[in-house]
């Protein structure tokens, strides 16, 4: 088990094949997927098969980048997940993107705030990142709060055209960002 980062509460780790059944359970809360593909539970199938194996791919590629599996420290519970990543084709935004999902039962906890917090220091200060962002549908106030408490500052609204029509989806994306200056100087 390898560990990425530790927070005062958290600590983030490599996944690890025998995270399937928390991923499913995460997954199959229709609250929590809801501004993801409108609720839509993950099968386990295609977890174990492909969103795992992807999961763990990232852990062979240089950079430091890659999802982590998220634990509290006291008791060791599988929380949730967080991922930085460079930015891809499908969006035109140059830098490290964070990303997170947690089960419900720990939502209001500060979790994301805590661990997005850490994320974005080591971004900067060990994987040599000029830009941090995140992306959320505008709609998604609880998320956006997350971006904010972070850090990172609204920088636009745009419109993707993603495969899940979504209830609010027609009122777009928000893209959050901070650069390494903003941060230092913040």
């Amino acid at each position: 088990m390898g560990v990425f980062l530790e927070t005062e509460r958290l600590r983030l780790r490599e996944f690890e094949s025998r995270d399937v059944a928390a991923l499913v359970e995460l997954d199959s809360d229709p609250v929590v997927m809801f501004h993801l593909n409108g609720g839509r539970a993950t099968g386990e199938e295609e977890i174990r098969d492909d969103v795992l194996p992807y999961m763990l791919s990232w852990y062979s590629r240089p950079g430091g980048f890659g999802y982590w599996a998220v634990e509290e420290k006291d008791s060791g519970r599988f929380v949730g997940w967080f991922h930085l990543r460079p930015g891809n084709r499908r969006t035109s935004s140059p830098g490290a993107e964070i990303g997170y999902r947690f089960r419900r039962d720990v939502w209001g906890r500060g979790y994301a705030t805590e661990g997005a917090r850490a994320l974005i220091d080591k971004a900067f200060t060990d994987l040599g990142v000029e830009r941090v962002f995140a992306e959320t549908m505008a709609v998604h106030t609880a998320s956006r709060r997350v971006m904010e408490k972070a850090g990172l500052r609204y920088l636009r609204t745009f419109h993707a055209d993603w495969p899940d029509k979504i209830p609010g989806d027609e009122q777009g994306d928000v893209e959050y960002a901070l650069t390494r200056d903003q941060w230092h100087h913040s």
